[in-house]
């Protein structure tokens, strides 16, 4: 049975958008967890997606992540879609488990 692996991949984006909304729950320490949260998050979206995609991407989702009042921005989760729509359609994997 092979893994459908763009369906993980999206599973991690929406939980780093996760990771990124929580900082949110706790009152105060929200400003501080989105400092310490802002370059880690876009380290990690630097490795997920890199190139030119992942250094622009980084960036923005650093600054998204600094900034008051735009944590709400999923940045993960909308690269991860435009990915997905920019592959050729031959490269794009079915949303179905295939065995062989």
């Amino acid at each position: 049975m092979r893994k459908n692996t763009s369906q993980a991949s999206l599973l991690i984006c929406i939980l780093m958008d996760i990771i990124g909304y929580a900082t949110y729950s706790i009152p105060v320490f929200g400003e501080l967890g989105d400092i310490v949260w802002a370059p880690i998050s876009a380290i990690i979206f630097y490795r997920m997606f890199g190139g030119w995609r992942g250094a622009f991407g980084g960036l923005f989702n650093f600054a998204e992540e600094i900034l008051p009042f735009t944590d709400f921005i999923p940045s993960f989760t909308i690269m991860w879609i435009w990915q997905s729509l920019r592959r050729p359609a031959g490269n794009r994997q079915s949303s179905q488990i295939l065995s062989p």
